[in-house]
């Protein structure tokens, strides 16, 4: 077993503290990487204070990871000593079920096995990215393309793929209108992701107080949800709503902004649940749907994506001291647009 520094909440009302945590030693299947930054995600704050259910303590956070292959097991093919990686949302899953031997693991009907605070092959409880290295099985590990620094890259294997995957599933691109619910992590990356690929780009906002940037980001337009005649002007307009917002909104609201067989689809994950009537769906033959992260071809498919259209996430380096803080500030809405923690400072 490898020990390496960590930084882990003790319980889901203590602040994240500096520890030590276990590593596996390297299989014949596994990589070894030295995490160079892991971003912080909304899902992390979540998770660790229980929002989603009662956890296994102490536990490190973090699905967010792109670092260096520093030891590869002797049956890897994937991947090299040397190579520029990163890890997202899971790490194993069935691989034997319709949706795995599809390539999507994220749907795994056995479940698919998280970055951190789920059970491992063996029996652990799997601790996540904000550590110095982390052990996983080279199929679930990506190749991070040259072009794109590792600091930018780390929130793409969440952020950055969670995004992605509705967008190409729904169909984004020239002729189809966008709207994205929210200019935060997810938002600002599917924001970029849409305008990248073609589609007009509308972001509805609380407030017009991050416009600025919304535009700067690829948005076509921008709109605040806290102005009542936005909901009046913008009735039936859009084929497409990704809605980003890890809270409690009015799904129904926003479904009349639907054209005629439009999708609003939640990627966000408030923990409350989201009703919604049912005539706000049949009116227009309307779907309310769910995505969640992507398969590993896809996040690959993604990584290329952004290499080729230079794109990255809009981030903050902090250092680990400073991971307390950055959960305030998220909670707050006080980032643009993405936490990463460089994890050298866990040295």
């Amino acid at each position: 077993m490898l020990t390496v520094n960590a930084y882990a909440a003790p319980s889901a009302t203590e602040p994240l503290a500096p520890t030590t945590i276990e590593r596996r030693d390297v299989g014949p299947h596994d990589v070894l990487i030295d995490i160079k930054f892991a971003g912080i995600c909304h899902s992390d704050i979540h998770t660790v204070r229980g929002d989603w259910g009662p956890q296994q303590f102490p536990l490190a956070p973090g699905h967010e990871i792109a670092g260096i292959v520093t030891e590869v097991g002797s049956a890897v093919t994937k991947h090299n000593v040397g190579d520029r990686v990163g890890v997202g949302c899971m790490v194993n899953s069935c691989r034997e079920c319709v949706n795995c031997r599809a390539g999507e693991e994220q749907y795994c009907l056995a479940g698919n096995t998280g970055t951190y605070g789920a059970v491992d092959r063996d029996g652990t409880i799997t601790q996540g990215g904000y550590s110095t290295h982390v052990v996983v099985t080279e199929d679930f590990v990506v190749r991070i393309p040259e072009g794109i620094e590792l600091d930018v890259a780390a929130p793409l294997l969440c952020a950055g793929v969670t995004t992605y995957s509705p967008l190409r599933h729904w169909g984004a691109g020239p002729g189809k209108k966008v709207a994205v619910v929210g200019l935060g992590g997810l938002g600002h990356m599917a924001v970029k992701l849409a305008h990248a690929m073609g589609a007009e780009v509308t972001v509805l906002s609380q407030s017009l107080k991050k416009q600025e940037d919304g535009l700067k980001l690829g948005a076509d337009h921008y709109f605040a949800t806290s102005d009542e005649n936005t909901f009046t002007d913008l009735a039936g307009s859009f084929d497409l709503i990704i809605n980003t917002v890890s809270a409690k909104i009015d799904i129904s609201s926003y479904l009349q902004l639907l054209s005629l067989d439009g999708a609003m689809v939640n990627v966000g994950a408030p923990a409350e649940p989201l009703p919604v009537n049912a005539f706000a769906l049949i009116a227009g033959r309307r779907s309310f749907a769910g995505s969640m992260i992507g398969g590993i071809r896809e996040t690959q498919e993604m990584l290329d994506f952004c290499a080729e259209h230079k794109l990255g996430a809009e981030i903050e380096v902090i250092p680990a001291e400073k991971i307390n803080d950055a959960y305030e500030r998220v909670l707050a809405s006080d980032v643009r647009y993405r936490f990463v923690v460089d994890t050298s400072t866990l040295a």
